[in-house]
């Protein structure tokens, strides 16, 4: 049975909960997480200003709700490597809300670009807690290596959707295992 705070934006600090889509989830409180959400229809990939506008409304959310420490826009799906954030009650930010805030801002610049209307996310996502320095650092290679394995770039620093934080192993990142 899923924790009560299934549909909160926030949650304590030092809690555990669970929500429920199609899997459920579980996040303990100030965990990093890695995230990876798809295009909602196969077909024509993301165009180039479709992606600058998905990572722009990623970049913009970095601080608020969520300390983004990498990000990936390829041309049907985004990974993410982010931790979520307290508000100013020592509440953290519900991953199912930094994922409602996240698609739907990067949907409505997508739909504007293409000039287009309806969904762009499937509805599901992929999240996995990072629990120790070496899935860490693992999944911080995943996305900085995912432009070069499917074809995109000969090197990852050369894909413009790349993003990472300035430096992201160290150990400020929280890992909980």
């Amino acid at each position: 049975m899923p924790h009560k705070h299934i549909h909160s934006k926030r949650m304590p600090l030092a809690r555990m909960y669970a929500y429920r889509r199609m899997v459920p989830h579980y996040l303990k409180a100030g965990s990093a997480v890695f995230i990876t959400f798809c295009k909602n229809y196969r077909g024509e990939p993301f165009s180039a200003e479709a992606r600058d506008a998905i990572l722009q409304c990623i970049l913009k959310g970095n601080n608020y709700r969520f300390r983004l420490h990498a990000a990936v826009v390829m041309p049907e799906h985004v990974h993410l490597l982010l931790t979520p954030l307290c508000d100013e009650e020592r509440w953290v930010f519900g991953l199912p809300a930094i994922l409602k805030s996240l698609k739907g801002a990067s949907a409505r610049a997508v739909n504007k670009v293409q000039a287009s209307s309806g969904p762009v996310w499937q509805e599901e996502s992929f999240d996995h807690v990072i629990r120790s320095q070496e899935s860490l650092g693992d999944k911080l290679e995943y996305i900085r290596q995912n432009p070069v394995r499917r074809g995109q770039v000969q090197k990852p620093e050369d894909y413009r959707w790349l993003w990472i934080e300035q430096e992201p192993c160290g150990s400020d990142i929280p890992v909980r295992p």
